[in-house]
Protein backbone atom coordinates (compact mmCIF):
# COMPACT_ATOMS: atom_id res chain seq x y z
CA UNK A 1 0.00 0.00 0.00
CA UNK A 2 1.23 3.33 -0.87
CA UNK A 3 1.41 6.67 1.25
CA UNK A 4 -1.34 7.71 -0.57
CA UNK A 5 -3.48 4.85 -0.28
CA UNK A 6 -2.85 5.06 3.12
CA UNK A 7 -4.23 8.48 3.33
CA UNK A 8 -6.80 7.81 1.49
CA UNK A 9 -8.02 4.91 2.92
CA UNK A 10 -7.92 5.96 6.84
CA UNK A 11 -10.92 6.19 8.52
CA UNK A 12 -12.34 10.13 9.49
CA UNK A 13 -11.33 11.70 12.30
CA UNK A 14 -14.48 11.44 14.77
CA UNK A 15 -15.35 15.37 16.20
CA UNK A 16 -14.47 13.92 20.04
CA UNK A 17 -10.70 12.68 18.30
CA UNK A 18 -10.30 16.06 16.46
CA UNK A 19 -11.40 18.04 19.77
CA UNK A 20 -9.14 16.29 21.82
CA UNK A 21 -6.34 16.77 18.85
CA UNK A 22 -6.97 20.20 19.25
CA UNK A 23 -6.74 20.32 22.65
CA UNK A 24 -3.66 18.40 23.14
CA UNK A 25 -2.26 21.13 20.16
CA UNK A 26 -3.21 24.33 21.98
CA UNK A 27 -2.03 22.88 24.96
CA UNK A 28 1.16 21.72 23.57
CA UNK A 29 2.33 24.95 21.97
CA UNK A 30 1.53 26.94 25.37
CA UNK A 31 3.90 24.92 26.82
CA UNK A 32 6.39 25.92 24.27
CA UNK A 33 5.33 29.27 23.24
CA UNK A 34 3.57 31.14 26.32
CA UNK A 35 0.77 33.06 25.19
CA UNK A 36 1.50 36.79 24.68
CA UNK A 37 -0.13 39.31 26.03
CA UNK A 38 -3.45 40.15 24.61
CA UNK A 39 -3.46 42.49 21.30
CA UNK A 40 -3.53 46.30 22.94
CA UNK A 41 -2.49 49.71 21.84
CA UNK A 42 0.11 49.46 24.97
CA UNK A 43 1.79 46.70 23.67
CA UNK A 44 3.58 49.51 21.40
CA UNK A 45 2.51 52.71 22.85
CA UNK A 46 3.74 52.09 26.69
CA UNK A 47 7.67 51.25 25.31
CA UNK A 48 7.27 54.21 22.99
CA UNK A 49 6.50 55.96 25.48
CA UNK A 50 9.16 55.14 28.01
CA UNK A 51 11.28 55.82 24.70
CA UNK A 52 10.03 59.17 23.91
CA UNK A 53 11.16 59.97 27.55
CA UNK A 54 14.93 58.58 27.17
CA UNK A 55 14.70 60.82 23.56
CA UNK A 56 14.53 63.81 25.28
CA UNK A 57 16.94 62.90 27.86
CA UNK A 58 19.49 62.32 24.94
CA UNK A 59 18.92 65.11 22.44
CA UNK A 60 18.11 67.76 25.00
CA UNK A 61 20.87 70.19 25.16
CA UNK A 62 23.41 67.48 22.57
CA UNK A 63 25.84 69.96 21.59
CA UNK A 64 26.82 70.92 25.16
CA UNK A 65 29.28 70.79 25.84
CA UNK A 66 30.56 72.84 22.75
CA UNK A 67 34.16 70.81 23.28
CA UNK A 68 35.52 67.65 21.94
CA UNK A 69 34.55 65.12 24.47
CA UNK A 70 37.00 62.47 25.63
CA UNK A 71 37.75 60.17 22.58
CA UNK A 72 35.27 62.01 20.03
CA UNK A 73 39.13 63.41 19.19
CA UNK A 74 39.57 60.30 17.42
CA UNK A 75 36.41 59.62 16.14
CA UNK A 76 34.53 63.05 15.08
CA UNK A 77 37.78 63.64 12.44
CA UNK A 78 37.71 60.17 11.42
CA UNK A 79 33.83 59.74 10.49
CA UNK A 80 34.23 63.41 8.92
CA UNK A 81 37.19 61.63 6.86
CA UNK A 82 35.11 59.23 5.82
CA UNK A 83 32.25 61.04 4.51
CA UNK A 84 34.46 63.47 2.63
CA UNK A 85 37.01 60.74 1.57
CA UNK A 86 35.68 57.25 2.50
CA UNK A 87 38.87 56.30 4.00
CA UNK A 88 40.28 57.74 8.04
CA UNK A 89 42.86 60.59 6.84
CA UNK A 90 45.58 61.32 9.33
CA UNK A 91 44.22 65.01 10.69
CA UNK A 92 46.49 68.00 11.83
CA UNK A 93 47.84 67.96 15.46
CA UNK A 94 45.31 71.57 16.49
CA UNK A 95 42.25 69.59 15.38
CA UNK A 96 40.21 69.76 18.75
CA UNK A 97 40.45 73.29 18.26
CA UNK A 98 38.69 73.76 14.89
CA UNK A 99 36.84 71.10 15.64
CA UNK A 100 34.83 73.08 17.77
CA UNK A 101 35.31 76.31 15.71
CA UNK A 102 33.31 74.41 13.14
CA UNK A 103 36.64 74.29 10.45
CA UNK A 104 36.22 71.20 8.38
CA UNK A 105 40.52 72.04 6.88
CA UNK A 106 41.71 69.48 9.31
CA UNK A 107 43.34 66.77 7.48
CA UNK A 108 47.04 66.72 6.67
CA UNK A 109 47.29 64.03 3.95
CA UNK A 110 47.84 60.28 4.13
CA UNK A 111 45.97 57.35 5.45
CA UNK A 112 45.55 57.29 9.26
CA UNK A 113 46.82 53.84 11.33
CA UNK A 114 43.39 53.29 13.25
CA UNK A 115 42.88 50.70 16.13
CA UNK A 116 39.55 49.99 15.40
CA UNK A 117 37.19 48.87 12.48
CA UNK A 118 35.03 51.73 10.18
CA UNK A 119 31.40 50.81 10.76
CA UNK A 120 30.80 52.85 13.76
CA UNK A 121 32.88 55.82 12.50
CA UNK A 122 30.69 55.72 8.92
CA UNK A 123 27.42 55.85 11.65
CA UNK A 124 29.10 58.70 13.05
CA UNK A 125 29.57 60.65 9.86
CA UNK A 126 25.37 60.01 8.63
CA UNK A 127 25.17 62.82 11.50
CA UNK A 128 27.85 65.10 10.82
CA UNK A 129 26.47 64.83 6.79
CA UNK A 130 23.01 65.70 7.99
CA UNK A 131 23.98 68.10 10.68
CA UNK A 132 27.79 69.68 9.53
CA UNK A 133 30.92 69.06 11.51
CA UNK A 134 29.47 70.56 14.90
CA UNK A 135 28.99 68.63 18.35
CA UNK A 136 25.83 67.95 17.33
CA UNK A 137 26.05 66.53 13.86
CA UNK A 138 29.00 63.88 15.42
CA UNK A 139 26.81 63.58 18.66
CA UNK A 140 23.42 62.59 16.55
CA UNK A 141 23.94 59.27 15.48
CA UNK A 142 24.86 58.14 18.75
CA UNK A 143 21.73 59.79 20.56
CA UNK A 144 19.47 57.99 18.21
CA UNK A 145 21.14 54.63 18.62
CA UNK A 146 20.92 54.56 22.36
CA UNK A 147 17.47 56.03 22.06
CA UNK A 148 16.64 53.12 19.81
CA UNK A 149 18.10 50.68 22.61
CA UNK A 150 15.43 52.01 25.03
CA UNK A 151 12.68 50.84 22.04
CA UNK A 152 14.16 47.94 21.68
CA UNK A 153 15.26 46.56 25.47
CA UNK A 154 11.85 47.37 25.95
CA UNK A 155 9.98 45.03 23.56
CA UNK A 156 12.59 42.11 24.08
CA UNK A 157 11.50 42.11 27.87
CA UNK A 158 7.99 41.86 27.37
CA UNK A 159 9.03 39.12 24.79
CA UNK A 160 10.78 37.54 27.18
CA UNK A 161 8.29 37.73 30.37
CA UNK A 162 5.08 37.96 28.42
CA UNK A 163 4.44 41.45 30.46
CA UNK A 164 3.99 44.99 28.77
CA UNK A 165 4.74 45.88 32.52
CA UNK A 166 7.76 44.48 33.08
CA UNK A 167 9.02 45.22 29.34
CA UNK A 168 7.78 49.48 30.22
CA UNK A 169 10.17 48.73 33.44
CA UNK A 170 13.02 47.67 31.39
CA UNK A 171 13.44 50.27 28.77
CA UNK A 172 12.40 52.76 31.97
CA UNK A 173 15.33 51.67 33.55
CA UNK A 174 17.89 51.77 30.61
CA UNK A 175 16.40 55.12 30.04
CA UNK A 176 17.66 56.40 33.40
CA UNK A 177 21.13 54.77 33.38
CA UNK A 178 24.19 57.31 33.72
CA UNK A 179 26.64 55.40 31.90
CA UNK A 180 23.86 54.53 28.83
CA UNK A 181 22.85 58.60 29.07
CA UNK A 182 26.55 59.59 28.28
CA UNK A 183 27.22 57.47 25.69
CA UNK A 184 24.50 58.64 23.77
CA UNK A 185 25.63 62.38 24.28
CA UNK A 186 29.51 61.55 23.19
CA UNK A 187 30.67 60.02 19.52
CA UNK A 188 32.60 57.14 20.80
CA UNK A 189 31.97 53.43 19.11
CA UNK A 190 30.73 51.55 22.43
CA UNK A 191 27.16 52.52 22.65
CA UNK A 192 27.61 50.96 18.95
CA UNK A 193 28.36 47.56 19.22
CA UNK A 194 25.56 47.53 22.71
CA UNK A 195 22.82 48.21 20.04
CA UNK A 196 23.94 45.44 18.02
CA UNK A 197 24.28 42.83 20.40
CA UNK A 198 20.96 43.92 21.49
CA UNK A 199 19.12 43.74 18.02
CA UNK A 200 20.93 39.95 17.46
CA UNK A 201 19.75 39.43 20.78
CA UNK A 202 16.42 40.59 20.19
CA UNK A 203 16.23 38.66 16.61
CA UNK A 204 17.41 35.23 18.01
CA UNK A 205 14.43 35.73 20.92
CA UNK A 206 12.00 35.86 18.23
CA UNK A 207 13.37 33.13 16.73
CA UNK A 208 13.17 31.01 19.55
CA UNK A 209 9.22 31.29 19.74
CA UNK A 210 8.95 30.80 16.00
CA UNK A 211 10.76 27.79 15.74
CA UNK A 212 9.18 26.17 19.00
CA UNK A 213 5.85 27.14 17.58
CA UNK A 214 6.67 24.71 14.49
CA UNK A 215 7.96 22.24 16.54
CA UNK A 216 4.67 21.90 18.51
CA UNK A 217 2.35 21.73 15.46
CA UNK A 218 5.37 19.10 13.99
CA UNK A 219 4.98 17.04 17.34
CA UNK A 220 0.34 17.38 17.53
CA UNK A 221 1.11 16.19 13.92
CA UNK A 222 3.12 13.04 14.58
CA UNK A 223 1.20 12.12 17.39
CA UNK A 224 2.50 9.45 19.61
CA UNK A 225 5.54 8.99 16.97
CA UNK A 226 7.69 10.95 18.51
CA UNK A 227 11.03 8.68 18.53
CA UNK A 228 12.72 10.62 15.81
CA UNK A 229 14.72 13.86 16.49
CA UNK A 230 11.85 16.38 14.92
CA UNK A 231 11.70 18.27 11.67
CA UNK A 232 14.15 20.13 9.89
CA UNK A 233 13.31 23.80 10.12
CA UNK A 234 15.75 24.64 7.34
CA UNK A 235 17.46 28.10 7.81
CA UNK A 236 16.00 30.31 9.86
CA UNK A 237 16.25 33.86 8.63
CA UNK A 238 15.62 35.52 11.58
CA UNK A 239 19.34 34.16 13.05
CA UNK A 240 21.02 34.46 9.48
CA UNK A 241 19.64 38.70 10.71
CA UNK A 242 21.40 38.06 14.01
CA UNK A 243 24.33 37.04 12.28
CA UNK A 244 24.32 40.33 9.97
CA UNK A 245 23.74 42.28 14.03
CA UNK A 246 26.99 40.54 15.24
CA UNK A 247 28.66 41.33 12.05
CA UNK A 248 28.13 45.01 12.27
CA UNK A 249 29.04 45.02 15.99
CA UNK A 250 32.37 43.35 15.29
CA UNK A 251 32.88 45.90 12.49
CA UNK A 252 32.09 48.62 14.97
CA UNK A 253 34.65 46.83 17.91
CA UNK A 254 36.06 43.25 17.82
CA UNK A 255 34.66 42.55 21.55
CA UNK A 256 31.33 41.87 19.75
CA UNK A 257 33.19 38.59 19.38
CA UNK A 258 32.73 37.14 22.18
CA UNK A 259 28.77 37.25 21.53
CA UNK A 260 29.25 35.48 18.23
CA UNK A 261 30.78 32.49 19.91
CA UNK A 262 27.70 32.94 23.18
CA UNK A 263 24.90 33.51 20.99
CA UNK A 264 26.04 30.34 18.71
CA UNK A 265 25.75 28.31 22.52
CA UNK A 266 22.85 30.10 23.06
CA UNK A 267 20.88 28.81 19.79
CA UNK A 268 21.93 25.03 20.38
CA UNK A 269 21.02 25.11 24.23
CA UNK A 270 17.45 26.35 23.25
CA UNK A 271 16.85 24.00 20.36
CA UNK A 272 18.24 21.14 22.51
CA UNK A 273 15.29 22.67 25.44
CA UNK A 274 12.72 22.61 22.31
CA UNK A 275 12.99 19.12 21.38
CA UNK A 276 12.85 18.06 24.47
CA UNK A 277 9.86 20.22 25.59
CA UNK A 278 8.07 18.56 22.42
CA UNK A 279 8.44 15.28 23.36
CA UNK A 280 11.07 14.24 20.71
CA UNK A 281 13.53 11.37 22.42
CA UNK A 282 16.57 11.70 19.60
CA UNK A 283 16.74 15.67 20.31
CA UNK A 284 20.56 15.94 19.63
CA UNK A 285 20.31 13.77 16.24
CA UNK A 286 17.36 15.55 15.60
CA UNK A 287 19.12 19.50 16.54
CA UNK A 288 22.49 18.23 14.41
CA UNK A 289 20.76 17.23 11.51
CA UNK A 290 18.18 20.17 11.49
CA UNK A 291 20.43 23.29 13.58
CA UNK A 292 23.36 23.06 13.99
CA UNK A 293 24.58 22.29 9.98
CA UNK A 294 23.26 26.39 9.40
CA UNK A 295 25.16 27.43 12.66
CA UNK A 296 27.98 28.43 10.49
CA UNK A 297 26.30 30.35 7.97
CA UNK A 298 24.15 32.29 10.51
CA UNK A 299 27.55 32.89 12.77
CA UNK A 300 30.10 32.22 10.59
CA UNK A 301 30.44 33.40 6.97
CA UNK A 302 27.21 36.06 7.69
CA UNK A 303 29.22 38.36 10.40
CA UNK A 304 32.75 37.59 8.16
CA UNK A 305 31.13 39.21 5.08
CA UNK A 306 29.31 42.05 6.88
CA UNK A 307 32.57 42.58 8.46
CA UNK A 308 34.38 42.85 5.41
CA UNK A 309 31.50 44.74 3.85
CA UNK A 310 31.99 47.34 6.42
CA UNK A 311 35.64 48.26 4.92
CA UNK A 312 34.43 49.27 1.07
CA UNK A 313 35.82 52.43 1.94
CA UNK A 314 39.40 51.20 2.17
CA UNK A 315 38.81 48.37 -0.54
CA UNK A 316 37.84 51.55 -2.90
CA UNK A 317 40.23 53.76 -2.01
CA UNK A 318 43.98 53.50 -2.57
CA UNK A 319 44.24 56.06 0.29
CA UNK A 320 43.53 53.79 3.39
CA UNK A 321 46.44 53.37 5.67
CA UNK A 322 48.06 49.95 4.61
CA UNK A 323 45.72 49.54 0.97
CA UNK A 324 49.07 48.41 -0.95
CA UNK A 325 50.78 46.32 1.49
CA UNK A 326 50.11 43.10 -0.37
CA UNK A 327 51.61 44.59 -3.50
CA UNK A 328 54.64 46.24 -1.98
CA UNK A 329 55.06 42.88 -1.01
CA UNK A 330 55.05 41.10 -4.43
CA UNK A 331 51.20 39.91 -4.09
CA UNK A 332 49.23 41.55 -7.16
CA UNK A 333 46.50 38.93 -7.45
CA UNK A 334 43.35 40.52 -7.74
CA UNK A 335 41.03 40.53 -5.19
CA UNK A 336 42.92 38.26 -3.28
CA UNK A 337 45.96 40.73 -2.42
CA UNK A 338 43.84 43.36 -1.60
CA UNK A 339 42.29 40.77 0.91
CA UNK A 340 45.89 39.86 1.84
CA UNK A 341 46.31 43.74 2.93
CA UNK A 342 43.70 43.66 5.21
CA UNK A 343 44.47 41.20 6.72
CA UNK A 344 48.10 42.11 7.84
CA UNK A 345 46.09 45.21 8.69
CA UNK A 346 43.84 43.62 10.77
CA UNK A 347 46.61 41.70 12.31
CA UNK A 348 48.86 45.16 13.15
CA UNK A 349 45.34 46.03 15.07
CA UNK A 350 44.87 42.82 16.93
CA UNK A 351 48.59 43.35 18.21
CA UNK A 352 48.58 46.84 19.40
CA UNK A 353 45.06 46.67 20.99
CA UNK A 354 46.17 43.83 23.04
CA UNK A 355 49.16 45.96 23.92
CA UNK A 356 47.36 49.02 24.82
CA UNK A 357 48.74 50.60 28.00
CA UNK A 358 47.96 54.06 29.27
CA UNK A 359 48.69 56.26 32.27
CA UNK A 360 45.87 58.03 32.43
CA UNK A 361 43.87 57.89 36.19
CA UNK A 362 40.85 56.64 34.80
CA UNK A 363 42.07 52.86 34.37
CA UNK A 364 40.04 50.17 35.98
CA UNK A 365 39.72 46.26 36.13
CA UNK A 366 36.09 44.99 35.42
CA UNK A 367 35.91 43.80 39.00
CA UNK A 368 35.31 46.82 40.05
CA UNK A 369 32.84 47.42 37.17
CA UNK A 370 29.59 46.57 38.67
CA UNK A 371 29.98 48.30 41.97
CA UNK A 372 31.18 51.73 39.71
CA UNK A 373 34.79 51.56 41.32
CA UNK A 374 36.52 54.09 39.04
CA UNK A 375 33.84 56.09 36.19
CA UNK A 376 35.86 57.94 33.75
CA UNK A 377 35.15 61.57 33.66
CA UNK A 378 35.16 62.18 29.80
CA UNK A 379 34.87 66.24 30.37
CA UNK A 380 35.54 68.79 33.06
CA UNK A 381 35.67 72.98 33.49
CA UNK A 382 35.70 74.90 35.55
CA UNK A 383 33.90 78.21 34.57
CA UNK A 384 33.78 81.35 36.22
CA UNK A 385 30.73 82.68 37.97
CA UNK A 386 29.73 80.99 40.86
CA UNK A 387 30.55 82.12 44.61
CA UNK A 388 33.18 79.15 45.56
CA UNK A 389 33.78 78.56 42.21
CA UNK A 390 31.66 76.69 39.16
CA UNK A 391 32.14 72.89 37.85
CA UNK A 392 30.83 71.72 34.57
CA UNK A 393 31.31 68.16 33.66
CA UNK A 394 30.64 64.50 31.94
CA UNK A 395 31.00 61.66 34.29
CA UNK A 396 30.57 58.38 32.66
CA UNK A 397 29.21 56.60 35.66
CA UNK A 398 25.93 53.96 35.78
CA UNK A 399 23.25 55.03 37.97
CA UNK A 400 24.38 53.90 42.00
CA UNK A 401 20.40 52.51 42.10
CA UNK A 402 20.60 50.74 38.93
CA UNK A 403 24.36 48.99 39.02
CA UNK A 404 23.97 48.32 42.22
CA UNK A 405 21.15 46.13 42.59
CA UNK A 406 21.87 44.70 39.22
CA UNK A 407 24.70 42.85 41.50
CA UNK A 408 22.45 41.55 43.94
CA UNK A 409 19.96 40.29 40.76
CA UNK A 410 23.04 38.79 38.80
CA UNK A 411 23.53 36.22 42.20
CA UNK A 412 19.67 35.97 41.82
CA UNK A 413 19.33 34.41 38.51
CA UNK A 414 22.15 32.44 38.62
CA UNK A 415 21.31 30.70 41.24
CA UNK A 416 17.41 30.52 39.81
CA UNK A 417 18.87 29.45 36.72
CA UNK A 418 20.86 26.49 38.37
CA UNK A 419 17.86 25.70 40.69
CA UNK A 420 14.70 25.77 37.80
CA UNK A 421 16.80 26.19 34.70
CA UNK A 422 14.62 29.06 33.66
CA UNK A 423 16.10 30.44 30.10
CA UNK A 424 15.63 33.88 31.01
CA UNK A 425 18.07 33.47 34.03
CA UNK A 426 20.42 31.77 31.63
CA UNK A 427 20.24 34.26 29.28
CA UNK A 428 20.63 37.37 30.25
CA UNK A 429 23.82 36.07 32.79
CA UNK A 430 25.10 34.66 29.34
CA UNK A 431 24.58 38.11 27.89
CA UNK A 432 27.09 39.64 31.12
CA UNK A 433 29.57 37.09 30.74
CA UNK A 434 30.04 37.69 26.74
CA UNK A 435 30.42 41.20 27.43
CA UNK A 436 32.06 41.05 30.85
CA UNK A 437 34.42 38.17 31.58
CA UNK A 438 36.70 38.39 28.33
CA UNK A 439 38.34 41.52 30.34
CA UNK A 440 39.32 39.61 32.63
CA UNK A 441 41.53 37.72 31.03
CA UNK A 442 43.03 40.35 29.09
CA UNK A 443 43.61 41.92 32.46
CA UNK A 444 45.19 39.54 34.30
CA UNK A 445 47.57 37.91 31.45
CA UNK A 446 48.16 40.89 29.10
CA UNK A 447 47.90 44.05 31.63
CA UNK A 448 45.86 45.73 28.78
CA UNK A 449 44.44 49.27 29.95
CA UNK A 450 40.36 48.78 30.15
CA UNK A 451 38.10 51.14 31.52
CA UNK A 452 34.56 51.01 32.91
CA UNK A 453 32.68 52.14 29.99
CA UNK A 454 33.40 49.06 28.13
CA UNK A 455 30.86 47.93 29.97
CA UNK A 456 28.10 49.35 28.58
CA UNK A 457 27.74 46.55 25.91
CA UNK A 458 26.46 44.35 28.67
CA UNK A 459 23.82 47.12 30.60
CA UNK A 460 21.03 45.61 28.77
CA UNK A 461 21.28 42.49 30.24
CA UNK A 462 21.65 43.93 33.71
CA UNK A 463 18.60 46.02 33.07
CA UNK A 464 16.96 42.61 32.06
CA UNK A 465 17.98 41.08 35.09
CA UNK A 466 16.64 43.91 37.31
CA UNK A 467 13.26 43.33 35.61
CA UNK A 468 13.13 39.41 36.19
CA UNK A 469 13.73 39.91 39.51
CA UNK A 470 10.98 43.02 39.65
CA UNK A 471 8.24 40.36 38.01
CA UNK A 472 9.14 37.73 40.72
CA UNK A 473 8.53 40.45 43.65
CA UNK A 474 4.98 41.79 41.72
CA UNK A 475 4.00 38.19 41.33
CA UNK A 476 2.08 36.09 38.64
CA UNK A 477 -1.27 37.37 37.33
CA UNK A 478 -3.09 34.50 39.85
CA UNK A 479 -1.29 35.47 42.60
CA UNK A 480 -3.91 36.93 45.48
CA UNK A 481 -4.87 40.87 45.02
CA UNK A 482 -2.99 41.76 48.23
CA UNK A 483 -0.05 39.55 47.14
CA UNK A 484 0.23 41.69 43.97
CA UNK A 485 -0.42 45.22 45.56
CA UNK A 486 2.54 44.83 48.15
CA UNK A 487 4.80 43.79 45.10
CA UNK A 488 3.65 46.75 43.17
CA UNK A 489 4.41 48.97 45.99
CA UNK A 490 7.80 47.38 46.66
CA UNK A 491 8.45 47.69 42.49
CA UNK A 492 7.19 51.39 42.67
CA UNK A 493 9.31 52.25 45.64
CA UNK A 494 12.41 50.72 43.57
CA UNK A 495 11.79 52.98 40.23
CA UNK A 496 11.29 56.25 42.23
CA UNK A 497 14.60 55.45 43.98
CA UNK A 498 16.32 55.13 40.46
CA UNK A 499 14.93 58.26 39.69
CA UNK A 500 15.69 60.33 42.27
CA UNK A 501 19.05 59.03 42.24
CA UNK A 502 19.59 59.65 38.58
CA UNK A 503 18.20 63.09 38.99
CA UNK A 504 20.34 63.79 41.07
CA UNK A 505 23.35 62.83 39.56
CA UNK A 506 22.27 64.43 35.93
CA UNK A 507 23.87 67.74 36.29
CA UNK A 508 27.58 65.86 36.02
CA UNK A 509 26.21 63.48 33.14
CA UNK A 510 25.44 66.48 30.93
CA UNK A 511 28.06 69.33 31.35
CA UNK A 512 25.55 71.54 33.59
CA UNK A 513 27.38 74.40 35.12
CA UNK A 514 26.69 74.02 39.08
CA UNK A 515 28.71 75.54 42.36
CA UNK A 516 31.59 73.53 42.73
CA UNK A 517 30.21 72.59 46.15
CA UNK A 518 27.23 70.43 44.30
CA UNK A 519 29.32 69.00 42.15
CA UNK A 520 31.33 67.64 45.44
CA UNK A 521 28.09 66.62 47.04
CA UNK A 522 27.74 63.99 44.17
CA UNK A 523 31.52 62.63 44.74
CA UNK A 524 30.71 60.27 47.36
CA UNK A 525 33.82 58.11 46.67
CA UNK A 526 37.24 59.72 46.45
CA UNK A 527 37.35 56.80 43.52
CA UNK A 528 34.75 59.15 41.57
CA UNK A 529 36.92 62.08 41.45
Amino acid sequence: MTAMQAFEEAPPVSPAGAERDSERSSWLRDRLVPPMPPASVWGWAGPLLVTLFGGFLRFYRLGVPKAVVFDETYYAPDAYSILRHGVELNHVKNVNALLVAGNTHIFSGGGEYVAHPPLGKVAIAVGEWMFGLTPFGWRFAVAVVGTASILMTARITRRMTRSTLLGCIAGLLLALDGLELVLSRTAILDLFVMFWVLAAFGMLVIDRDAARARLADAAVDAGAYLAGGGPKLGIRWRRVLAGVFLGCACATKWNGIWYIIAFAGLTIAWDLGARRAAGYRSRIPGVLRSDVKWLPVSFGLVPIATYLASWSGWFATSQGYGRDWAAQNGNHTPIWSALDSLYQYNRSMLAFGLGLTSNTGYVSNPWTWLVLGRPVSFFYAAPKGCPGGCSQEVLAIGTPAIWWTASLALLFCLVWWIARRDWRAGAVLLGVAAGWLPWFWFAWHDRRTEFYFYAIVFLPFLVMAITLCLGLIIGPVQAAPGRRAVGAVIVGVFLLLVLANFGYLYPILTAKVIPYSFWHQRMWFNSWI
